[in-house]
């Protein structure tokens, strides 16, 4: 199939605009391949140091030039997708031990869990635990006496800092082993509802803690379609998980196969070998369009705007969400899974789930074919799912026909002909919404302000019934430079109740939604933010505003709004406690939303 030529407009001219950095970045990571691990180079000392605890695997490292791979994890039982990592380093070591090989613990990277802080300080961290993590992750590899490298993480920052972390070595070949989702629970529409009826006060919190615990019961990544999810969708569609990897449940044996397999297969791309296939080779230009439209086609998390345009730094890549905008308008919306449909990401998985979707979009042209991937050159090794037949891994032909058409349809029947993001621009600065969940007459909204400064005096404000009749509600100050840019999830079940109640509302924010947001319309992301003095700060109670997905707005409609001068907002409690003073530095150098959020080149 003939490639789609919004497809080819848009990555060429994600090449030449990264024409200088990409070349720089190839540039760097050639002279990294030529020195080549610094294992032989080492002292005796140094050699002894890096060897001294590798048990069994001592007189290979020191005696041989058998393959060493680096296992870079971010186990912790904190995190219930993380947990089942506890037992994949002897798992790894075990595999390649077979082939010849070696491998170590290169290192541990932190790794939080956003359920758990939302609402809370912990969130104002968040954001920057991305940054955090690819520093961990850079000195986990610093010995630089590895040939290859497998990177266990799955959540929300995780993934996209790991990525950062395998670019800055984008010289070694590196595999994703994921963990998989836990089983399916409580059925999360049946969770939110109780979650709006406690934010009613219809029930108490003894029914909302067992609605929570039967919805989150298990080992392994929450079962909606928030940001972990979209974290493993990008994987296969950007080539570094094996072929369908991603939605395996934990502890089963196709899951201890695929690790085993894939810790085999890193190896088996290092230099040593003759299928030498290095990060840098994978992450080109063209496997980060392929997981914009993977994003769109799904219906993915709004972050990835913001980790996407990270990780593409990385590499010398440049994106801008006009980028993004311009594929939703061609990608179309192939699946429905919570919250965009009642589905979890298990009842995705198999009604066909990731193959059948990349099966379909190579017809439809959407997708660079002939990408580089962990699996071999070409996306079509990614329409083939694993199967363990006899005690043997090995890859069928996937379904060519959907599963289950209410939540998975081929392009031609999509649930809509365009993808579920949308870049605003207009008068108060540029968002971004996430539409796949909103109804189409709750996409334009043209209603007064309320404005807050966090999100607990929105919560407030609802408990004292004063969010009546038709309101944009703008939190503002919640900005990468304000307060390290905190997801806003909580205020979801405040939202849905005003909108149920037959209101026109939406939310305007510079700071986050999760990846769960849902039916609310939120343009979020506002650039620039408050703190640099952009609209959103200039905006009172009562001015009119219009919020339209439909035609990619955000206007203010009330005369002389630009004419004042910028409020400020009081942020001495977000400078310190929870650990948020050991983080000034990121607030004070962090780039603006659409450039990354990030640290590293602003």
């Amino acid at each position: 199939m003939t490639l789609h030529p919004t497809v080819k407009s848009v990555t060429d001219r994600i090449i030449e605009r990264s024409a200088p950095t990409r070349a720089a970045y190839l540039e760097q990571m050639r002279a990294a391949q030529g020195k080549g691990p610094a294992r032989a180079r080492l002292s005796c000392s140094g050699q002894a140091h890096a060897y001294a605890a590798s048990g069994e695997d001592k007189d290979a490292l020191a005696q041989t030039s058998a393959g060493n791979l680096g296992i870079v994890t971010t186990y912790n039982d904190m995190l219930s997708a993380h947990q089942p990592f506890e037992t994949y380093p002897e798992q790894i070591k075990a595999a390649v031990r077979s082939i010849g090989g070696t491998a170590q613990v290169a290192g541990g990277v932190p790794a939080m869990c956003d359920g758990v802080t939302q609402g809370e300080a912990g969130m104002e961290l968040s954001l920057f635990s991305r940054d955090v993590i690819a520093l961990a992750a850079s000195v986990a590899l610093s010995h630089n006496i590895f040939d290859a490298a497998v990177f266990l993480g799955v959540c929300d920052k995780i993934v996209p800092g790991l990525v950062i972390a395998a670019q800055a070595f984008g010289h070694l070949p590196a595999v994703f082993l994921p963990a998989g989702p836990m089983q399916s629970g409580l059925a999360n529409d049946e969770k939110a509802k109780v979650r709006q009826k406690f934010a009613a006060g219809e029930v108490g919190r003894d029914a909302l803690m067992a609605a929570e615990m039967a919805a989150y019961h298990g080992p392994g990544t929450c079962t909606f379609y928030g940001t972990a999810n979209t974290n493993q969708m990008l994987m296969e569609f950007m080539g570094l998980h094996l072929p369908g990897a991603s939605f395996v449940t934990p502890n089963t044996p196709l899951r201890e196969a695929l690790t085993v397999h894939g810790a085999k297969q890193a190896l088996g791309l290092s230099a040593l070998g003759d299928s030498y296939t290095p990060v840098c080779d994978i992450l080109d230009e063209r496997a980060f369009v392929n997981g914009i439209v993977g994003l769109n086609a799904t219906g993915g998390s709004t972050n990835l705007l913001i980790h996407l345009v990270a990780m593409a730094k990385a590499g010398g890549i440049i994106l801008d969400w006009q980028d993004f905008s311009d594929l939703s308008d061609i990608t179309p919306l192939m699946a429905r899974v919570y919250p965009n449909g009642l589905a979890d990401v298990n009842h995705f998985h198999a009604a066909g789930g990731l193959g059948y979707m990349i099966g379909e979009l190579l017809k439809a042209g959407l997708l660079h074919p002939d990408t580089k991937t962990v699996a071999g050159t070409g996306l079509a090794h990614y329409t083939r799912d694993p199967k363990l037949l006899d005690g043997d891994l090995s890859w069928q032909d996937g379904p060519e026909t959907s599963l289950n058409p209410g939540i998975l349809r081929p392009v031609a029947e999509a649930f809509a002909p365009t993808g579920g993001l949308r870049r605003l621009t207009g008068t108060l600065g540029t968002a971004v919404m996430k539409v796949s969940a909103v109804a189409p007459e709750h996409q334009i909204v043209q209603a007064p302000v309320r404005v807050f400064a966090d999100q607990d005096s929105v919560k407030a404000a609802f408990k004292a019934g004063e969010l009546t009749g038709d309101v944009i509600v703008v939190v503002r100050f919640q900005g990468p430079k304000a307060n390290g840019m905190p997801e806003l999830h909580s205020l979801t079940p405040l939202l849905s109740i005003l909108q149920g109640r037959g209101q026109k509302v939406a939310l305007v924010t510079d700071g986050r939604m999760s990846g769960a947001s849902g039916k609310v319309p939120a343009a979020i992301h506002v650039c620039p933010e408050a703190l640099d003095g952009g609209p959103i700060a200039r905006l009172q109670d009562g001015d009119l505003l219009r919020v339209d997905a439909v035609a990619g707005t955000l206007q203010i409609f009330t005369e002389g709004v630009m004419d004042r001068p910028a409020a400020a907002a009081d942020l001495s409690g977000n400078q310190a406690g929870t650990g948020r003073e050991l983080f000034a530095m990121f607030r004070n150098t962090v780039g603006a939303a659409d450039s990354g959020a990030t640290i590293f080149g602003g």
